[in-house]
């Protein structure tokens, strides 16, 4: 082989190896291509870390409007530190996350487990909603004052790094600064066309102050008020004499409120199905960054929307027009003030008050004065005896009857007194027998009777001195005689009656 033929074998060897080479380059130029392409992939994935915090006092809706976010038709309420989460998913990507929400109970007794839903490794990936009740609006400016406080409580506690806190706070600027250049990039029929963002410090330093008013609590935290049973304002106007100017008072004053902290607003009905829907696609712009091309909507009263960055002074003063009676700078519950209080329960028990035990024993007192003594209760051994000796039973005595239980005659002639009477007045006369001298006892038993029987008194006279009584007429004392014989053998029977009557028992 010749030179010529070993420098042309040469060259060709030269050429293959080339060509493998550029080959094998290739080759490694694809892979690192697919790599790349897998890795931006999976970086414009929905996040999974992301998580939503529900402020509010109890009553102001805020399980119904998460329910209302998840599609649950039946919530149901909790206690405490509630935890739920809402499906997420990216049409565009075809891609599905869930983003987790934390709902605070109203009771100040569960502030203390704020701590689980807000803390370093979530402060940055967290979304606050602070809900309030068009049922109340009288209570909006303490709710909204003790809520924000503890949430700037809880963040001042926070042991994060301080370069990140100032990151989280520059990016709610920024968001402020370049609201109306996100929207018009999300609407691709806008006219208008969005810059490039920026990127560098002098960019920064040519971006727009600030509007007056505006973050001048910065939390670093995206927050978003939501006025939640919205449907109530017809109740308002209909029950409390509401108009026009009262809600565009509420309104800019709630307005002025958001933009001190770089809040959002929202008007919803879960009632009445509205902004609701908006309000999930609003929560997913903000959060991952999905389209929303929903513009501020401020014409209904009870479905304004109004997203952070849009708003501003200059626009909450269009509402000062309709304002004829009040002014914006008036303290809030001068002109909402609550109303008083009425009782709303209708089906609920009438509390019965019990009488003064002082004035119910001078009622008493004056109707005994007033012979107005209701009967006591009879004894079984309280019988009138019948025409055969045995007992009769008594007859009731109707309510209300006054004076003494009605009398059951036995055979005693009209005029004469019943067994417990003449009982009664047998010894009476024993307790009212007096001594007397032997003189005035024989002249008391000549003048007819039996000297020193007790039933041989009458009405009291004189006689030396000494008391002595009235001489009795014979027919008087064997009447009186008769009618206690009668009595004591009716207690007598009476008496062997229960005693036979208990043995029985017994025996039994």
């Amino acid at each position: 082989m010749d030179i010529s033929t070993q420098s042309q074998v040469h060259g060709l060897n030269t050429s293959t190896m080339a060509a493998r080479k550029k080959d094998a380059e290739a080759k490694e130029n694809l892979w690192s291509s697919i790599l790349s392409e897998v890795q931006t992939q999976s970086n414009t994935k929905l996040p999974s870390n992301k998580s939503v915090l529900v402020l509010g006092d109890n009553a102001s809706g805020k399980t119904t409007l998460i329910a209302k976010l998840q599609g649950v038709e039946d919530p149901k309420k909790g206690s405490g530190l509630e935890y739920a989460y809402i499906d997420v998913r990216d049409e565009y990507r075809d891609d599905l996350t869930r983003l987790g929400v934390w709902i605070l109970d109203g009771d100040p007794g569960h502030n203390n487990l704020l701590k689980y839903a807000l803390n370093e490794t979530n402060y940055a990936h967290t979304l606050v909603i602070l809900t309030l009740s068009m049922t109340t609006p009288w209570s909006w400016v303490n709710q909204l004052q003790h809520w924000m406080k503890i949430l700037d409580d809880r963040v001042a506690a926070l042991k994060i790094d301080p370069e990140e806190k100032q990151q989280c706070q520059a990016r709610l600027s920024t968001e402020w600064q370049n609201y109306c250049e996100t929207i018009d990039d999300l609407d691709p029929g806008s006219p208008i066309k969005r810059t490039n963002r920026l990127s560098s410090v002098d960019d920064e330093l040519d971006a727009l102050p600030l509007p007056e008013g505006v973050l001048t609590t910065n939390l670093g935290l995206d927050v978003v008020v939501v006025v939640t049973k919205t449907d109530y304002m017809t109740t308002l106007e209909k029950d409390l004499d509401y108009r026009d100017e009262h809600f565009d008072f509420m309104q800019q004053w709630i307005r002025r409120f958001c933009l001190m902290y770089g809040a959002s607003l929202f008007y919803t009905s879960v009632k009445e199905d509205k902004n609701c829907d908006l309000l999930y696609k609003y929560l997913t712009h903000r959060i991952y960054g999905l389209p929303f091309r929903t513009p501020a909507l401020v014409v209904e009263k009870d479905a304004v929307l109004i997203p952070a960055g849009w708003d501003n002074m200059k626009k909450i003063s269009i509402l000062y027009e309709n304002m004829q009676s009040c002014k914006p700078d008036d303290y809030y519950n001068d002109i909402i003030a609550q109303p008083p209080s009425r009782k709303t329960v209708s089906n609920r028990e009438i509390e019965i008050q019990t009488e003064d035990e002082q004035a119910f024993l001078a009622r008493q007192q004056q109707l005994l004065q007033q012979g107005q003594t209701p009967t006591r209760g009879e004894s079984p051994l309280r019988s009138q005896p019948g025409s055969n000796g045995k007992s009769a039973q008594r007859t009731p005595v109707a309510a209300g009857a006054q004076g003494s239980p009605k009398k059951v005659d036995g055979k005693l002639a009209p005029g004469t007194q019943s067994g417990e009477g003449v009982l009664a007045n047998f010894f009476n006369s024993l307790l009212h027998k007096k001594s007397v001298s032997p003189g005035s006892a024989a002249a008391a038993a000549a003048a007819g009777g039996v000297a020193g029987s007790p039933l041989a008194t009458s009405s009291p006279r004189s006689l030396n001195g000494v008391t002595v009584a009235d001489p009795v007429s014979a027919s008087d004392k064997i009447s009186m005689r008769t009618d206690a014989a009668l009595e004591l053998d009716r207690l007598a029977r009476s008496v062997k009656k229960d005693l036979d009557y208990s043995a029985a028992q017994s025996d039994c």
